[in-house]
């Protein structure tokens, strides 16, 4: 059976991440979806709003076969650094396409702007632009770069976030030199981080909407429905303002030195948060005391999850070295089984298994471990606020009805 590979982050599982799904067997026939997923923090530098686990099982009743979890670093690093990984991981269990959200539907498109970015050419344009205007952000540099070497129709490519990430899925596959085709899925709806009231809701409104005070569960399909319902009433969501309160308590426990260890806080950036953390009251002052011209807003917010994390520059490099399973139904086994019989990654599916591998491994499992420790901290009951679970649960298996 073919397997199609998504990567994702479900934050929550919506309507348009089941359409996705449905979309991706109807135009392959029949076949296996395999997601890699982000964790308890997202690649946008946040908490995610229901833990790594809820959201897996929640896709893996919606029609996922099988949820593993991108490695924290590479979940937290620039788009170039989570593409890497996100292919590199679907790769080693065996995905042969990627089925991607798009703008465009454009497959030929995405791929010349992919060949654009790779290329030594670009990258040296790139760097001309930012020391030529310094206080441009990056995004800026590399669309005017784009644009003057392949012209306003490849440069409209990167500006879509949907299809801008899946040139970065398309530029890692080349580069890693791996066997995946790619699938190009027109998305319907809304587009992300938009708002409105036509087609399936983004997964920011949704959550703009839950932090306001609504019942978000009827943008939510059956199945994963259900699974929300049930953390929302145990009390197993994110609670902002505890969040808020124990990063800014971190953050400010930090030398400078620190600060210029983690990814991204090169030209100044790490300097900046040293400075500001010390005083600012909330995340979102800390982020606009920050913020210039030449820092994006989602670089800024990634470096601070770094520092509230651990995690430093150079973590992410490579590939994932292993994979940890969150969910799965019975398809989604027989993936595993092949994948374990291939013996192509470690699979992690019993945390006590972590001990018989290197220490690299060890210690990328070991982030991850404290990243949960930090979400389950600030969930809204305290009585779900205990640490150390991340090494007593086990994936959940799903049964296909």
């Amino acid at each position: 059976m073919k397997i199609a590979g998504i990567v994702a982050e479900y934050n929550p599982f919506h309507m348009g991440h089941k359409y996705h799904i449905e979309k991706t067997r109807e135009l392959l026939g029949e076949c296996s979806v395999v997601c890699v997923m982000s964790g308890d923090f997202v690649q946008r530098g946040e908490p995610a709003l229901f833990s790594k686990y809820a959201r897996a099982e929640a896709a893996c009743k919606c029609g996922a076969d099988l949820v593993v979890e991108l490695p924290l670093p590479w979940a937290l690093a620039s788009a170039e650094g989570f593409a890497r990984g996100a292919v590199g991981l679907l790769s080693d269990i065996g995905a042969e396409y990627i089925s991607f959200g798009s703008e465009t539907g454009d497959t030929e498109a995405i791929g010349c702007a992919a060949d654009v970015l790779g290329s030594e050419g670009y990258i040296e344009t790139v760097k001309k632009i930012l020391n030529k205007e310094p206080e441009m952000s990056f995004a800026a540099a590399r669309e005017k770069a784009m644009r003057s070497i392949a012209g306003s129709g490849c440069a409209e490519i990167i500006i879509g976030a949907n299809d801008s990430l899946a040139a970065e899925y398309l530029k890692a596959i080349r580069m890693l030199d791996l066997n995946i085709r790619p699938l190009a899925v027109k998305r319907e709806g809304n587009g992300h981080d938009r708002f409105g009231k036509e087609g399936f809701l983004s997964a920011s409104e949704i959550r703009k909407r839950f932090f306001g005070g609504e019942d978000i569960l009827r943008f939510i399909p059956d199945g994963a429905a259900e699974v929300f319902s049930r953390e929302i009433n145990a009390g197993r969501v994110i609670n902002k303002e505890l969040f808020e309160t124990a990063a800014l308590a971190r953050m400010r426990a930090f030398d400078e030195e620190y600060f210029l260890s983690l990814p991204d806080s090169k030209d100044g950036l790490g300097n900046r948060f040293f400075r500001e953390s010390r005083t600012c009251a909330a995340l979102d002052g800390l982020y606009d005391a920050v913020k210039t011209k030449k820092y994006a807003m989602s670089r800024i917010r990634r470096v601070s999850m770094c520092a509230l994390l651990g995690i430093e520059a150079g973590m992410s490099g490579g590939r994932p070295p292993y994979a940890r399973v969150l969910a799965a139904n019975e398809n989604g086994c027989m993936v595993l089984r092949k994948v374990s019989d291939e013996k192509k990654l470690p699979l992690i599916t019993k945390p006590a298994e972590i001990n018989k591998y290197d220490n690299k491994l060890q210690e990328l499992f070991a982030a991850g471990v404290y990243a949960h420790d930090v979400f389950a901290l600030c969930y809204a009951e305290k009585g779900e606020r205990t640490g150390g679970k991340e090494w007593r649960i086990s994936p959940k298996i799903v049964k296909l009805e």
